[in-house]
């Protein structure tokens, strides 16, 4: 099943399930994370007699992520165009829920003249997960989603830690919905389009680390819960890795697909000349 978070007339939001081609079903739960935070969730969806949506406008499909854990440099070929060695554990990050928007939002960056793109598989967690293995893992992953780890490659190489270039308000596009596990293949084709052009194409069958792998590892060190998201990391053809290097411009088009779930086409205003406050 597809379960999405809707915007509603009255300002608020709505978690709903897909009944058909733009077509949704409204369910008792504020968005999928709240949905997700029930034990029953999956007799809720199956029970839900709320009203339909026709017309959906997608807001951020988990606008509460207690955890958002992101990992870097975890797909063959990314890692060669950067440059470095096959990891022997995975490189992680953090962002916030504050960074996550909507699948067709507009992207506002102020501050960065070179913001790049990082197109991505997600996982969704389904149930809670502390020191867990593998196995354990898989069981606890509701979903899958799209997401693009838009990073401001300027503050990010700043440093040596990723973070300040990561974690900016309202820049990480996830959704349109989250594809449930048990209708989930092994491997998803993750692409990204900057104004139409093909710029990414990659396999999650080619992740170093796989998402079950993932969970696992993180949650040996921290507790995982219903509604918490992972971004699995991004193929090769990122803009730093070009030759000459490639950033968006203000009112390009980033566009993230991965078949069997959906797409984020999202519209960027970038505005780089905003002083940088002294220190």
């Amino acid at each position: 099943m597809k379960l999405a978070t809707l915007r509603s007339a009255n300002g608020g939001t709505t978690a709903a399930i897909a009944t058909g081609d733009d077509a949704w079903l409204a369910l008792p739960a504020s968005d999928v994370g709240a949905l997700l935070g029930r034990p029953d969730w999956r007799s809720v969806v199956e029970e839900a007699d709320g009203d339909f949506i026709t017309d959906p406008e997608y807001a951020p499909l988990l606008p509460r992520a207690g955890k958002v854990i992101c990992c870097g440099l975890n797909y063959g070929d990314h890692i060669q165009e950067m440059g470095r060695e096959l990891p022997e554990y995975p490189t992680l990050f953090a962002k916030y829920a504050d960074t996550l928007v909507g699948a067709n939002d507009a992207v506002e960056v102020h501050g960065s003249g070179r913001v790049d793109w990082e197109a991505e598989l997600a996982v969704v967690v389904g149930s809670e997960l502390y020191r867990a293995d593998e196995e354990q893992a898989r069981e606890a992953i509701a979903g899958y989603t799209v997401a693009n780890d838009v990073s401001m490659r300027d503050w990010q190489n700043r440093t040596l830690q990723w973070f300040q270039g990561k974690a900016w308000d309202r820049t990480t596009p996830v959704g349109p919905v989250m594809l449930t596990a048990d209708e989930a293949g092994e491997s998803f084709d993750v692409r990204g389009y900057v104004n139409g052009e093909l710029v990414q194409q990659g396999n999650t069958s080619t992740l170093v680390f796989g998402p079950a792998q993932l969970l696992s590892y993180i949650s040996r060190f921290t507790v995982l819960r219903p509604g918490d998201l992972v971004l699995t990391g991004t193929p090769g053809g990122v803009g730093m890795g070009m030759t000459p290097p490639r950033f968006l411009k203000d009112g390009d088009v980033l566009t993230t697909e991965i078949d069997g779930i959906g797409r984020l086409e999202n519209l960027f205003r970038i505005h780089a000349d905003v002083a940088v406050p002294a220190s």
